[in-house]
């Protein structure tokens, strides 16, 4: 199935290098949770401080129980300091 997988700011180091502007199509297997995908791009568990399911925000509680569904966007974003 595909997904839509996006990360952003330094983040975006961690996509497979046929992504464009900070997104890749991906195809994954039925199942794969939130923490599994962004596992297997090495992003840091720690860095993933904004996350959002089709719009909808996944906290970490929940990242390892949520299944991805085909055509769904997943976003990330590291924690953002600045004023």
């Amino acid at each position: 199935m595909q997904v839509t997988f996006k990360l952003f700011a330094q983040l975006g180091q961690y996509l497979p290098p046929q992504a464009a502007r900070n997104e890749v199509r991906l195809d994954i297997a039925d199942g794969t949770s939130i923490w599994a995908l962004l596992d297997a791009y090495n992003v840091p568990r720690g860095l993933c401080h904004l996350v959002l399911l089709n719009g909808h925000a996944q906290a970490a509680a929940v990242r390892g129980e949520v299944r991805l569904k085909a055509g769904d966007v997943l976003a990330v974003w590291p924690p953002i300091a600045g004023g």
